[in-house]
């Protein structure tokens, strides 16, 4: 049964109502101004007319950004990075992991490999030994350059190894006396009841591949290989005129450079966006869950 609240407490929540959705809503402005540029007129973006609401609506800008072929390529890149990458990441972390979270007395040699793991959080090979193994290997150029150097992200090997401990020990004590083995007890029984926490690194490892843009500057020599955040480094940022389409260069005097970045930036944003708000509900849970030993 619900207490009755005190009037300090009904206060209370309604400040803290009123501070969290200021909060949120200064949070969000950034993104509706650029929504709103990208939908203006380029005469209204040029004289700093333009706030929250469009002025002088048109989608000029949108029809100019999906007919740029190399912007949509450059997406297209991006979107097999996420996939390949996603799927790679939560694989290689669930076999590292459920490993990891068996006692040394299961697994003897356990404190040997997850102070290799852990090691490799603290300190880096650095950025030109990365680059030289990686060129060794023949990935330059290949989406898997963009893969395999973070395939096994360590902070997630941790929340995994640690959800997996909190999970009840006799869970797997009646797979083996049904006679099932590691394997078929970690695909039957551990992963179908670690949602929450498959779901927290999923949403990590989606934003992670989504927003990175270093490496392909620096594995990808061919600017048709760029993913959809280098080639925004470049054209948008850096503004250089040869990554620029003939499309682009031929539209810069009769569409705004402002809302062309701002409707390349928006489209860029709004998978993440979309797929967010799915993911959020087993976030916090797969969190918790994963972050303190049960």
């Amino acid at each position: 049964m619900k207490k009755n609240e005190t009037v300090s407490r009904k206060i209370f929540v309604v400040c803290n109502y009123v501070f969290l959705l200021s909060l949120a809503f200064i949070c969000l402005c950034p993104i509706i101004n650029v929504l709103a540029i990208s939908f203006s007129d380029q005469a209204y973006v040029s004289a700093g007319l333009v706030k929250l609401l469009p002025k002088g609506f048109n989608t000029k800008s949108y029809e100019f950004v999906i007919s740029n072929a190399e912007y949509l390529r450059s997406m297209l890149v991006t979107i097999k990075r996420v996939v390949l990458g996603v799927s790679t990441n939560l694989i290689l972390t669930t076999l590292i992991a459920y490993p990891l979270s068996k006692e040394v007395r299961e697994f003897k040699r356990r404190t040997f490999y997850a102070w290799m793991f852990m090691i490799t959080m603290i300190f880096s090979g650095g950025l030109i030994p990365t680059y030289m193994v990686v060129n060794q290997f023949g990935l330059i150029d290949k989406i898997w350059a963009l893969i395999l150097p973070g395939a096994v992200p360590i902070f997630s090997v941790v929340l995994m190894l640690n959800f997996f401990r909190g999970l009840p020990k006799e869970l797997e004590d009646a797979a083996f006396i049904d006679g099932a083995g590691y394997i078929i007890a970690l695909f039957r029984i551990y992963v179908p009841i670690s949602a929450p926490s498959i779901a927290t690194i999923a949403l990590f490892a989606t934003v992670n591949h989504w927003n990175a843009w270093f490496d392909g500057l620096i594995y990808m020599n061919k600017p048709q290989n760029y993913p959809l955040q280098s080639y925004l480094q470049t054209v948008i940022i850096e503004r250089n005129l040869e990554m620029m389409s003939s499309l682009e260069i031929a539209n810069i005097e009769e569409i705004s450079d402002r809302t062309q970045k701002a409707a390349q930036i928006f489209i860029g944003t709004l998978p993440i966006l979309l797929v967010y708000p799915f993911m959020q509900r087993y976030f916090t849970k797969g969190i918790v869950l994963g972050s303190v030993k049960g």
